[in-house]
């Protein structure tokens, strides 16, 4: 099979002969290696849209009968990852035997319900509310897509026109509809009435395409998306310019970073009056084509079309007044004048919602926005967490491009407010955010932890991370901060340089935080470094070295950080990892000891200070943390060898031993002592925790 890549300008050809040719002739294996590359082209579909599904012959475990089987992606899932977990295998006549018990529209929450009726494999993902749409079509394999290209021309005025225009009679086309078993009949019709037609458009929707084989079916899918992309491109062409041409032109691309750090706190707390929410920023050469042009003021409000898109971003964005070159320098100015727009926004979506409500409707959700465009500037969003809003994003970024298409079409229409409503607020979709997993302590939390390219530091962000949080490990280590980030997964992390004796350094650490989750809510204060000398030998160099980075470091951490929690106005946890040796006189240590001291009345001062703004500020302090801790590698164990009279290698059971418990203390229980304060107390401030195993001379009462 030869491949066809010089075929396709617009979509992405990915399937390998090779690869197919190892999976034989396992029909749902290749079925789910078209539903991955299918999601691997996010001009295909985006991240949870879309469904696809193969058909094949298998034994009746009850009959020993051949019966056919349809696969289909399950509810929730996303075909770029699908694996066979998350799909659903249901015996295809029992599906289509359901016509015989369908009552009509109003009958279609119970229909989902007796999908269970028809499964096949036991281990089944929940069918989702598509299934009927796949199991009432004939084909092997089928793609339901949801394109850009396609979504334009569904979402085009005179679509049905537009469709015929493009594909002549090989294409069938249905009006808007919601998905549901009524939708499944329709394109049953369709297909009934237009015998020999290689796929289906539905209107406001997306696509339908199949094949008798995988292949087949996969270069259908591409072939008739590439002739709407190289349709709407030629009447782009034709047109000389989209969205009305350009009204403003954008700050170059570091002043947009600047101006998205410095306003993107703000934003976040007006958009978390009712629940925190994590931020993304975008300002792609796609979203700032859109959001400059004559044509935002009018197709901003009408809203998205597509339910894959409004059911993530909502029905339409919120749009600043702002101007680009506004002064976003004082906080408090610019918080007055965006509060009326969030105001208006929530008050409009409150109307939306009283006027499509029905009686069985849920309560409403969230009024604040997803979507928020700075023209001259860039799009931010605001969801749960960072997938949640990189995703509703992209969808957005999705959705400009259906305007986009669908104007140099013909015009661009939306879905009336009513149904977009009944999608939304659909009982079915209802019961699915139900049905999901309860969130996790420090989930839409995020929390920077410095020197956290290894030992102590890194031990605290795997811990805050696991427990729900993003987190922005900084070091002055660039190499140690790649290899760290590299153990989170995609949406959890991000790295930042920083010297923390450097102000300007620190700065670049928040702003890099701030704009890629929104701002920041936990800051631990990890970098450090120890020096353990006689006072004679102790330098004016190791004396100023250790009050720049423990003591100077911190100030200027908090001093930052206390500017970005009052724009948020959510509160916050700063976190100083001290020692024992604050608490504790001891011979060698007054350069270390002196400036752990100073971190741990800082931290009282703080905490006195910053209560009023809800920030609470306490201290772990740690004890011979010597296993896994980098301040043990070299003269710091050398030293501290030294002044007890022992041998390195014999520091980690002397300290042990030293302590009542009789314990080796590791990085991951002083991880466990922030956690205590950012997850559990939150009544607590200006307090200490020693995780030391019991140092009595260093009880704090």
């Amino acid at each position: 099979m030869e491949n066809q890549t010089k075929n396709f300008k617009y979509v992405d050809y990915l399937w390998d002969d090779k690869k197919a040719e190892s999976l034989g002739d396992d029909q749902v294996s290749l079925f789910l290696y078209r539903s991955n590359i299918l999601g691997a082209d996010l001009r295909i579909t985006n991240y949870g849209g879309g469904n696809t599904s193969c058909k094949t012959i298998e034994t009746d475990p009850l009959t020993n009968e051949e019966v056919e089987v349809m696969w289909v992606k399950g509810s929730g899932g996303d075909i770029g990852t699908l694996d066979r977990a998350g799909i659903a295998g249901l015996y295809t006549k029992r599906l289509r035997d359901l016509k015989n018990v369908y009552g009509g529209m109003a009958d279609e929450d119970r229909m989902v319900g007796l999908f269970d009726h028809c499964i096949y494999d036991l281990d089944s993902k929940a069918p989702s509310i598509d299934t009927p749409l796949h199991g009432l079509l004939p084909f092997a394999h089928i793609d339901h897509l949801h394109p850009d290209a396609l979504i334009a021309v569904a979402a085009a005025k005179d679509s049905e026109k537009v469709t015929k225009e493009i594909w002549g009679d090989t294409m069938g086309w249905v009006p808007w509809q919601r998905p549901g078993f009524d939708l499944g009949l329709q394109l049953e019709k369709c297909l009934a009435d237009n015998p020999g037609i290689r796929g289906i458009v539905l209107g406001s929707h997306g696509l339908f395409t199949w094949g008798d084989t995988s292949y087949e079916c996969y270069m259908n899918s591409l072939e008739v998306i590439e002739m709407a992309s190289e349709f709407i491109e030629k009447k782009i062409a034709e047109k000389g310019s989209v969205f009305g041409g350009q009204k403003i032109e954008s700050l170059p691309k570091e002043e947009r970073y600047e101006k998205a750090a410095q306003i993107m706190p703000l934003l976040r707390g007006l958009c978390s009056s009712e629940n925190r929410m994590i931020g993304h920023f975008s300002d792609s050469d796609v979203v700032m084509e859109y959001i400059n042009s004559n044509d935002l003021e009018r197709l901003a409000p009408m809203g998205t079309s597509c339910p894959d898109h409004f059911l993530r971003t909502k029905i339409q964005p919120l749009v600043l007044t702002l101007d680009k070159n506004e002064d976003l320098s004082d906080a408090e100015a610019i918080l007055k004048k965006l509060e009326p727009a969030f105001e208006a926004y929530r008050a409009e979506y409150a109307e939306y919602y009283n006027t499509c409500k029905k009686d069985n409707s849920p309560a409403i959700r969230d009024a604040n926005p997803v979507i928020i465009i700075y023209p001259g500037v860039g799009m931010f969003s605001f969801a749960k967490n960072k997938q949640t809003t990189r995703v509703a994003n992209e969808f957005y970024v999705n959705a400009i491009n259906v305007m986009r298409g669908a104007e140099a079409i013909t015009e661009y229409t939306s879905l009336p407010r009513q149904e977009a409503f009944d999608i939304e607020y659909w009982l079915l979709e209802e019961a699915k955010l139900q049905r999901m997993p309860k969130e996790q302590p420090l989930s839409r939390k995020v929390a920077l932890v410095t020197g956290a390219g290894g030992g102590i530091g890194k031990a605290i962000a795997d811990k805050l991370a696991a427990e729900g949080a993003n987190v922005v490990l900084t070091d002055i280590n660039e190499q140690s901060l790649i290899e760290a980030n590299a153990t989170y997964k995609r949406d959890v992390s991000t790295y930042a340089i920083c010297d923390v004796t450097n102000p300007d350094s620190i700065a670049s650490a928040y702003k890099k935080a701030c704009v890629e989750f929104g701002g920041i809510d936990i800051v631990v204060h990890s970098a450090g470094l120890a020096i353990s000398k006689a006072l004679e030998d102790t330098t004016d160099k190791d004396w100023n070295i250790l009050q720049s980075i423990l003591v100077k470091g911190q100030f200027d951490l908090a001093k930052q950080f206390s500017a970005i929690t009052r724009k948020q106005n959510l509160g916050g946890d700063y976190i100083s990892i001290a020692s024992k040796n604050g608490l504790v006189a001891g011979p060698n240590n007054v350069a270390y000891g002196t400036a752990k001291a100073a971190q741990q009345h800082m931290v009282r001062l703080l905490a006195a200070e910053l209560a009023k703004d809800k920030v609470r500020v306490n201290t772990v302090n740690p004890d011979g943390v010597i296993v896994g801790s980098k301040i043990w590698e070299g003269a710091w164990a050398e030293g501290r060898a030294k002044a007890n009279g022992i041998t390195v290698e014999e520091l980690p059971a002397f300290y042990a031993k030293r302590n009542l418990l009789n314990e080796i203390i590791t990085p991951a229980d002083i991880a466990n002592g922030v956690f205590s304060f950012v997850g559990v107390l939150d009544k607590s401030t200006g307090n200490i925790i020693n995780v030391d195993g019991g140092m009595a001379n260093a009880f704090v009462r």
